[in-house]
C-alpha cells in the first residue's frame, strides 16, 4: 500500500516534485565542482612544488649564502692580448656554485642518521658562464686610453649572464647555462625525478664519477643536443646519454651530471648545496623538521608546505576562491535549496488537508500519514541528487576539458627554498649567486577529478536533503485533523 501510494503521489504530483529535486540538485552539482576544482587546484600545486622538490622528497636541507660569498662568485674572464689582425676565438667557461653556501657531504649522512628520516640524497648546483670571442690588442690599447682597465697586464672583462660584452678590448659573446650534480646512487630524490626519461636513459647506480651527461628537453632542443653529442664543460667533455621531459613547469637545471663531477667541475670537493630529505612517516613532518634543526646546526629545513606558501599568481588566487568563496557559496546554496525544499513540502502538504484529513477519517493513523509524507520527501531528494551528480560531474568534466591555464609564480623563502638554481635556459631560477628574493613563473592545466568520497558526500547531501523536506512536511501532516478534512468541504 505505502509504495502504491507514493508511486500515485509521485506520478500526480510531477512539478512540483521537479522543482523540489531541481532545488537540491543545483546544490549538490555546485558542491560537486567546487570540491572537484579545489582537488583539482591541489594536484596544480602539487605539480608545482614537485617541479622544484622532485618526487618523493618531503624537505631539503640547505645554507643560506651569505652576501660576501655571492659578491666573490662574480664571475670575472682574463685572456690573451692577441695582434689587430688576429682573429683568432678564444673561450672561456666560469663555474660557480648556485645559490646556496655549501654543506660537506657529511652532513648528508648525518641528515639521513636522524630519527624519522627514511632517506636522504646531496646535490650540487652549479651556474656556468662561458664566454667566447676575439681580443685585438690594438683596440684594446684604444680602449684603455679611454678609460679601459687592466690587470695584470691582461683584459678584464666582468660578463653579464647573456648576450656580448664589448669594452676593455674586448668583443665576446656570454652564454650561460645551469648544471645539477645528482647522487646517481639514491635517483629515487632530488630535482630530476621531476622529470621524465624520453629519450635515452637516465644513469646507473656505478655511474658516480663518469663523463656522462642527461639534458633537459628544451635546452637540448635549443642547442641541436642529441644522443651520443658531446657537451663541453670547462674543458671536460661529457656524453649525452639521455633527454629529460619535465613533468610539469621548467626543469630544475639544464644538464645533470653526477654529483662527483660537479663537484670537481665547482672546485666543491666533497659538498653539497642541497640535501633533499625522505620521511618515513608523511604524518611527522614538522618533527623530522624540528630535529634536524635542533641537531644540525647552521642549516635551513624548508618542507613543501614551506614552498606552497610562496605560491601566488592566477593559481593561489583562483585556489583561494574555490576553498573560502566556493565554499561558502556551496554551503549557502544548500541550506537555501533546503529551505525551499521544506517549504515546497509543507506547502504541498497544506494543499492536501483534505485528502490527509479523509484518510485519517478512514482510519490512517498520524504516524502513517507522516511515513507517507517522508517517503514522498525521501524520493524527491534523491532524484535530486542524481540529478546534482548528473550536473555536477557535467560541470567538472566541462572544466577539464578546457584545461584553463593557471600561473604560479614561486618565491623563494628568503633564499632557502631547497631548490637547485638553474630553473631553465639560461639558468634564470631559483636562489642565484647573493639573491635572497627570487621569483620563477610557471603555467600548469587546470583539471576537476571527481573523487569517489566526493560523490558519497553528494549521495549523503541528497539524502539529509529529503530528510529536511520530509521532516517539514511531516511535521505539518502530524498536525492534520479529520474535521480539517470537513471544514475545507465546507
Amino acid at each position: 500500500m505505502f509504495f502504491t501510494y507514493l508511486r500515485r503521489e509521485l506520478r500526480r504530483r510531477r512539478k512540483a516534485a521537479l522543482v523540489v529535486a531541481s532545488g537540491l540538485a543545483l546544490g549538490i552539482a555546485l558542491v560537486i565542482v567546487v570540491n572537484s576544482v579545489s582537488s583539482g587546484m591541489g594536484k596544480a600545486q602539487d605539480k608545482v612544488l614537485q617541479s622544484l622538490y622532485g618526487l618523493g622528497t618531503d624537505m631539503t636541507v640547505t645554507k643560506a649564502a651569505g652576501a660576501s660569498a655571492a659578491s666573490s662568485q662574480r664571475p670575472r674572464f682574463d685572456f690573451d692580448a692577441r695582434s689587430d689582425d688576429s682573429d683568432a676565438e678564444q673561450s672561456s667557461d666560469r663555474v660557480m656554485v648556485q645559490g646556496f653556501q655549501t654543506l660537506a657531504t657529511t652532513t648528508v649522512g648525518k641528515v639521513g642518521a636522524q630519527h624519522g628520516v627514511s632517506a636522504a640524497a646531496g646535490g650540487l648546483s652549479l651556474q656556468v658562464v662561458q664566454v667566447s670571442g676575439q681580443f685585438k690588442q690594438g683596440q684594446f690599447q684604444q680602449d684603455q686610453n679611454a678609460g679601459g682597465s687592466r690587470q695584470g697586464g691582461r683584459p678584464n672583462a666582468q660578463a653579464s649572464p647573456q648576450g656580448r660584452v664589448e669594452g676593455g678590448g674586448a668583443n665576446f659573446g656570454v652564454d650561460s647555462y645551469s648544471v645539477y650534480g645528482t647522487d646517481v646512487t639514491k635517483p629515487a630524490l632530488g630535482p630530476l625525478t621531476s622529470s621524465k626519461i624520453t629519450s635515452g636513459r637516465t644513469f646507473t647506480s656505478s655511474e658516480t664519477d663518469a663523463k656522462v651527461v642527461v639534458a633537459d628537453k628544451s635546452y637540448a632542443k635549443e642547442k641541436k643536443l642529441a644522443l651520443g653529442d658531446t657537451v663541453t664543460i670547462k674543458s671536460v667533455k661529457f656524453k649525452v646519454i639521455g633527454i629529460a621531459t619535465p613533468d610539469s613547469g621548467d626543469a630544475a637545471a639544464n644538464l645533470y651530471i653526477p654529483l662527483k663531477q660537479a663537484q670537481t667541475l665547482g672546485d666543491s670537493k666533497n659538498k653539497v648545496t642541497t640535501i633533499y630529505v625522505k620521511a618515513a612517516d608523511s604524518q611527522q613532518i614538522d618533527v623530522v623538521k624540528s630535529t634536524i634543526r635542533k641537531n644540525i646546526s647552521g642549516t635551513t629545513v624548508t618542507t613543501s608546505a614551506d614552498l606552497a606558501k610562496t605560491v601566488s599568481g592566477s593559481l593561489s588566487t583562483a585556489s583561494g576562491l574555490a576553498k573560502n568563496v566556493g565554499k561558502w557559496l556551496s554551503i549557502a546554496v544548500l541550506v537555501a535549496a533546503f529551505l525551499v525544499a521544506g517549504l515546497l513540502t509543507s506547502s504541498a502538504v497544506s494543499r492536501r488537508v483534505r485528502e490527509f484529513g479523509t484518510l485519517k477519517a478512514l482510519g490512517w493513523k498520524s504516524g502513517r500519514v507522516t511515513r507517507q509524507v517522508v517517503g514522498e520527501a525521501m524520493v524527491n531528494g534523491l532524484v535530486g541528487g542524481a540529478l546534482g551528480i548528473a550536473l555536477g560531474l557535467g560541470g567538472a568534466y566541462v572544466v577539464t576539458a578546457i584545461s584553463p591555464t593557471l600561473q604560479a609564480d614561486i618565491g623563494s623563502t628568503g633564499g632557502n627554498a631547497g631548490v637547485p638554481g638553474g630553473g631553465g635556459p639560461g639558468g634564470g631560477g631559483f636562489g642565484g649567486p647573493g639573491r635572497q628574493t627570487v621569483s620563477k613563473a610557471l603555467e600548469v592545466a587546470l583539471t576537476a577529478p571527481v573523487s569517489l568520497s566526493t560523490i558519497v558526500i553528494a549521495v549523503a547531501l541528497a539524502v539529509t536533503g529529503g530528510l529536511v523536506a520530509g521532516a517539514f512536511g511531516g511535521w505539518r501532516a502530524s498536525r492534520l485533523r479529520p474535521a480539517d478534512a470537513l471544514r475545507r468541504v465546507e
